[in-house]
């Protein structure tokens, strides 16, 4: 008897939506390998700096490298540096693993200070007024060379905070309060 094996990815693209995947792999997938150390490389796409670092060593997270995560992320239009929840790095990482790709994570928003989402509000009906970025709890970005939708499909599937799919803008918006999507 044969046995059919796929890749996470094509598993993904035949599932074609996160109610089947949250329901194999609910969370398993977010708590994916806690004792291997998480590297992720990244890009500020507003300010060219680029990172890559092992922020979590297997056993703990490295608070010099966390320190340098929320520096790149940092609210550029103010240069306000503001520390960034370790969990959206962790859901990086898991959607990396199910999609079964190492590629950089390039950043649209991170950090944004009260001062600048309220500037952002005020020209966009799309921005929050109690943004989870405004404490360090959300990340805008995309997965260089990853179709968005998979990217979209992959965090739905964690069941690990926000997913919101911004196709035309071609980000994904991913925080760590309750589980909703949009």
């Amino acid at each position: 008897m044969s046995q059919n094996v796929f890749s996470r990815r094509q598993f993904l693209s035949m599932a074609g939506g996160s109610v089947v995947i949250a329901s194999i792999v609910p969370s398993t997938a977010f708590a994916s390998y806690p004792d291997k150390p998480r590297t992720i490389a990244m890009n500020n796409l507003h300010t060219g700096e680029t990172l890559e670092t092992c922020y979590f060593d297997g056993v703990n997270y490295l608070s010099d490298e966390m320190a340098r995560i929320s520096k790149l992320c940092r609210d550029f239009r103010r240069n306000e540096i503001h520390p960034m929840d370790k969990g959206l790095f962790d859901q990086l990482s898991s959607i990396q693993n199910l999609l079964g790709v190492n590629t950089e994570v390039q950043i649209i928003s991170g950090y944004r200070s009260p001062a600048t989402n309220e500037s952002l509000r005020s020209k966009s009906s799309g921005v929050a007024k109690k943004s989870y970025h405004m404490q360090g709890r959300a990340l805008d970005f995309r997965l260089s060379g990853v179709n968005l939708k998979e990217v979209r499909d992959a965090a739905k599937s964690l069941q690990a905070g926000g997913v919101g799919y911004y196709a035309k803008s071609d980000f994904i918006h991913i925080d760590t309060g309750p589980v909703r999507s949009w």
